[in-house]
């Protein structure tokens, strides 16, 4: 395959436990895949949503709650509905002999419990990619940006090299906001995005978010976790997140974020914000492509001596503490406009209460 495997995991349901979902997604990343975990009390229709906008190979299911017989028809029935259908499903959980049989009947693709060894679990999902890949490209035409199964399609393409999209496309019909957002790892970027978005959502600004994870040294897979903080649990057609991993370019960007931006921008999304991997001193590169790009910091994160290093603080367009909820939060500000000599914006805003982000939206739609 000339790209990793691309699986969802979803937790639907009430149960509040995803240990296991985690150990599989550990387990599927250290196999050589891209894993997007959406996290803890999704529903069917925010799986479906997710895995439409990721262009994931295979949907896995973990339940503990006895509703496989419930849950998974209703995803394979929205699959359908939403034009995925051809997607794989699979499920793991408590599931019965008898129950087992008749899911597969009915076209349940893997089914794995408890005791299912995991190169088996590995081995499945690489068969199940592999025979959808194949049929796939026997029909693959141009994909149709005005819609979200092909528009996902499109940048798939554009993440496998193949450009040739690009020279099809139209140009913009008014302006686009393109902005990077970088920060140190724990910053809580992703978080602040989502918040972020949503609040220009509320101003019917159509916003499109590119999420950058690092890919393992070691087995090129990655975990792709951002979209969970984003996302609220009613899908949002208007809010496109798409989870990208770095695949061991430097920098903080994945390859092809300036093409999958220009996408996004044809496809009539006013805002694309690019987050980067958890952003050292050193990893500028997300300035080559958005012309503006908000630092993310956060109380203690430096002094008025680290705060005027060369480096990322230099390609700040704006900075933003967030989670100034915490302790130490006038400080930092303070040691932040002693070591600026400029009149670069300071934001503060606290993700967690969703405060501060009024002023930021304005900036933003002074862009377009």
């Amino acid at each position: 395959m000339t790209r990793p495997i691309r699986v969802l995991v979803s937790k639907i349901g009430l149960d509040g436990h995803d240990r296991g979902a985690k150990l599989i997604v550990r387990n599927l990343r250290d196999a050589g895949m891209e894993v997007i975990y959406t996290g803890l009390w999704q529903t069917p229709a925010s799986t479906v949503f997710a895995a439409t906008q990721e262009d994931v190979d295979i949907i896995g299911v973990s339940l503990l709650s006895a509703a496989h017989m419930t849950i998974m028809p209703e995803v394979q029935r929205l699959c359908a509905q939403t034009g995925i259908g051809d997607i794989p499903l699979v499920v793991g959980g408590i599931i019965p002999e008898d129950d087992e049989k008749t899911l597969r009947a009915r076209g349940i693709a893997g089914i794995f419990t408890p005791g299912t060894p995991t190169a088996k679990i590995v081995d499945e999902i690489r068969a199940l990619a592999a025979k959808r890949r194949s049929e796939q490209a026997k029909t693959n035409g141009t994909p149709d940006l005005s819609t979200d199964v092909g528009l996902a399609r499109a940048i798939t393409r554009i993440a496998e090299g193949d450009t040739t999209l690009l020279s099809q496309l139209q140009k913009p019909q008014s302006p686009v906001a393109l902005i990077g957002v970088t920060g140190a790892p724990g910053v809580g970027k992703s978080t602040f995005i989502g918040r972020l978005a949503r609040q220009l959502r509320e101003r019917k600004r159509r916003v499109a978010v590119i999420a950058v994870d690092p890919s393992s040294p070691i087995t090129g897979g990655s975990v792709l976790g951002d979209r969970l903080r984003m996302m609220s649990k009613e899908p949002d057609h208007d809010l496109f997140v798409r989870s990208l991993a770095s695949c061991g370019q430097a920098g903080g960007l994945a390859p092809h974020c300036a093409d999958i931006a220009q996408l996004f921008a044809a496809a009539s999304y006013e805002v694309v914000l690019v987050e980067t991997v958890g952003a050292g001193q050193n990893d500028v590169q997300v300035r080559e492509l958005a012309p503006d790009v908000l630092l993310l910091l956060m109380p203690g994160a430096g002094d008025s001596v680290q705060f005027t290093k060369a480096g990322v603080l230099e390609i700040a367009t704006a900075l933003v503490l967030n989670k100034v909820d915490l302790e130490g939060a006038d400080t930092t500000v303070r040691q932040l406009r002693d070591a600026l000599d400029d009149d670069r914006p300071i934001w503060e805003v606290s993700s967690l209460r969703t405060e501060g982000f009024e002023p930021i939206c304005d900036w933003v739609e002074s862009k377009l």
